[in-house]
């Protein structure tokens, strides 16, 4: 029992796991915010260039 019970607090693989899952949201988060600028001035810049013609 004492065996499985220090198995169990030296199990790591659950921190891992929530530590790639946070990466993840992180990447999304920035992609996310990094596609509504590009969006955004990428509309600007279609306006502009209809405007000129």
């Amino acid at each position: 029992m004492f065996k499985t019970l220090k198995m169990l607090a030296t199990n790591e693989d659950g921190a891992t796991a929530i530590e790639y899952g946070l990466i993840a949201a992180l990447i999304a988060v920035a992609a996310i915010a990094a596609f509504q600028l590009v969006g955004t001035n990428l509309s600007s810049v279609f306006n502009n260039v209809a405007t000129k013609l």
